[in-house]
């Protein structure tokens, strides 16, 4: 292995629905996937457990305190023009505390709430994933 070559980044999101099954969104204002919307989450810090970066990240995103629920998918995504490989746990979630808003607005550009069958356009790849994961689930072969 050489020093030019990068080693996988480890983050992490939630999937996190309410009541009436729509999931989470909040759209990215910089790379990678700018523009897009995706699942609340990010890196995870040296040391720091999934699961509580998963809870600090979105408290800090979004004003709210979540129960992690269970192990949805691992999301992965590797930008080859950038070099760039994230590897992350999505975690299946519910908010316990608060009401959504935007809290980084220099990173986010919106949220709301998105049925599974009206999803905006422009979707991040761990969002994919979480749908494929999701598909897999409701129909296993």
């Amino acid at each position: 292995m050489t020093d030019s070559v990068s080693l996988p980044g480890a983050g992490c999101g939630a999937a996190i629905h309410d009541e009436d099954g729509r999931l989470l969104l909040i759209q990215r204002l910089k790379e990678p996937e700018a523009g897009a919307w995706g699942l609340p989450g990010g890196k995870i810090d040296f040391g720091e457990r999934a699961e509580d970066t998963a809870r600090r990240e979105i408290e800090e995103e979004l004003g709210i305190q979540i129960e992690l629920t269970g192990l949805a998918c691992i999301a992965e995504t590797i930008d080859k023009g950038d070099g760039k490989h994230w590897v992350a746990p999505v975690y299946s979630a519910r908010i316990v505390s608060g009401e959504p808003r935007v809290m980084e607005p220099q990173k986010h550009g919106g949220w709301g709430w998105y049925a599974l069958d009206n999803l905006p356009d422009a979707l991040t790849t761990p969002v994919r994933d979480y749908l494929t994961a999701l598909d897999r689930m409701s129909n296993p072969s």
